[in-house]
């Protein structure tokens, strides 16, 4: 199997138009592809799905630490032919300013895999090759093997940059050059990229983008400067099919943000997942002993949410009953008392009069949106107290991003986690409600299976109607 970083010096130079160029091409031409991404973002995965077909693995050196990131590589390459890893913001951009801890070029050295870096060329001649040459002797550890010209001006333009890279940085090869087209550009908003569930990508698109990239990247060259990897398969723990417990999650265009390996460590400790939608569906699977309500944009599907009262009655009578209950973010603002949204911010999703749009209630308090930014960044919490997630003292990292708010929490709701940032006490938060736990950072189980194994065990514990 080969395998190729699409890195970039920062945000916004293109690699993610380009990786997904890649993987439309790589499929067109029959290759097996496993797609992944750098760091806790979920948007860009959704379209590596979208092109692919197969879910995009999040590989993050901070969170997971290095040999999970090595064990999720190995076991998502098995039957793969090509595994293409979009990068995160710039190549060397992490944790923090003095190591590499949750950078794109962090994973290139745990994984042994080679760097291709996408440039915008956009106001630039013989200086962009001073860029990729501080680039690729940056970290020696880190190889950077060719870059791709993005944004180019025109043949002329194309022509400058080349000399000046085969001039200035003999060992990084010209993989391409890519001209500047607005039809392929992806819509953003303030949480980065519209998810696809928002944008699908048409065959048109599709099409488009597949003639761009692949009129402008030497395809043979990317995968001749890829690595050979032997990736190691990895052995899931062997769970009896008699002792899966059945957990309901929720997976739609309101909650598409979930980390797929979160899904898979529950899986292995035992759980049989059930998908359903709060925006379409009319009650929670049957069976199930348990409840996962991920991240994703409630606020902007806020009208059809409050209008499913059967749902919502079915959440909070589930709840009230000792439900095992784990929510997240937009989860965590579903089982408020609803989203406010202020005046002249408008998402475009939004209809009908401002006001409260009533979610489930479970939580006293309202959410609401923000003109700016409230938080983001990585977070390590510390339990407590005991939850479905396992006992008090148990430690996990994951990742807080948002534009939203809440009313302080009044004295009867528990709190969970003690909330730190690289050292630095954030206060308390992961709030408690009969048997439900709800907060705003997003957890990666893998930091810690044993929440994992943890939750299952809550839910096969829950009383389920038979």
């Amino acid at each position: 199997m080969k395998a190729f970083i699409i890195a970039a010096p920062h945000s916004g130079s293109g690699k993610t138009t380009v990786t997904l160029g890649i993987l439309e091409i790589l499929k067109r031409r029959g290759f097996v592809v496993a797609p992944f991404k750098v760091g806790p973002d979920f948007i860009d995965g959704g379209y590596h799905r979208a092109v692919t077909g197969r879910p995009s693995i999040n590989l993050d050196g901070w969170m997971c630490g290095p040999d999970f990131v090595r064990e999720t590589f190995a076991r998502h390459t098995k039957n793969a032919d090509v595994a293409v890893i979009e990068g995160v913001m710039g190549l060397f951009d992490g944790i923090g300013g003095n190591s590499d801890e949750g950078s794109t070029a962090q994973i290139a050295k745990l994984l042994g895999v080679p760097v291709i870096l996408v440039v915008d060329a956009r106001g630039q001649a013989r200086s962009l090759a001073a860029l990729v040459k501080g680039f690729s002797e940056f970290d020696p550890d880190v190889r950077l093997a060719g870059v791709i010209l993005n944004h180019v001006g025109s043949a002329a333009h194309a022509g400058v940059l080349r000399e000046a890279i085969r001039s200035s940085c003999p060992g990084v090869e010209i993989v391409g050059s890519i001209g500047r087209q607005q039809e392929i550009l992806l819509p953003s908003r303030h949480l980065g990229l519209v998810t696809v569930d928002e944008n699908p990508l048409s065959p048109y698109y599709l099409h488009n983008l597949a003639r761009l990239v692949g009129g402008g990247v030497d395809l043979d060259l990317l995968l001749r400067l890829a690595e050979s990897t032997r990736a190691q398969p990895a052995m899931a723990p062997v769970v009896s099919v008699e002792a899966r417990v059945p957990i309901a999650v929720a997976r739609d265009s309101a909650f598409c943000f979930v980390y797929e390996d979160n899904l898979r460590l529950l899986r292995e400790a035992g759980a049989e997942l059930e998908t359903f939608s709060p925006i379409n569906d009319s009650r929670l699977p049957e069976d199930a002993a348990g409840l996962y309500l991920p991240g994703g944009y409630p606020e902007l599907f806020a009208e059809p949410l409050a209008a499913n009262f059967a749902m919502k009655n079915a959440v909070r009578a589930a709840i009230e009953q000792g439900m095992p209950v784990y929510a997240e973010c937009g989860g965590f603002i579903y089982l408020t008392r609803g989203v406010l949204e202020p005046e002249g911010l408008a998402p475009r999703r939004r209809t009908g009069s401002s006001g409260v749009r009533h979610f489930v209630g479970i939580y006293p308090v309202t959410t609401k949106m923000l003109p700016q930014r409230k938080a983001l960044g990585y977070r390590e919490i510390t339990t407590t107290a005991e939850t479905v997630l396992g006992p008090a003292g148990m430690q996990a990292r994951g990742h807080e991003f948002h534009y939203s708010e809440m009313e302080g929490m009044p004295p009867e709701v528990g709190q969970a986690y003690r909330v730190s940032r690289r050292g630095e006490d954030m206060g308390s938060e992961g709030y408690l409600r009969h048997n439900c736990l709800a907060s705003y950072v997003h957890l990666h189980f893998g930091s810690n299976p044993a929440m994992a194994a943890a939750f299952v065990e809550s839910c096969r514990k829950f009383p389920r109607r038979t």
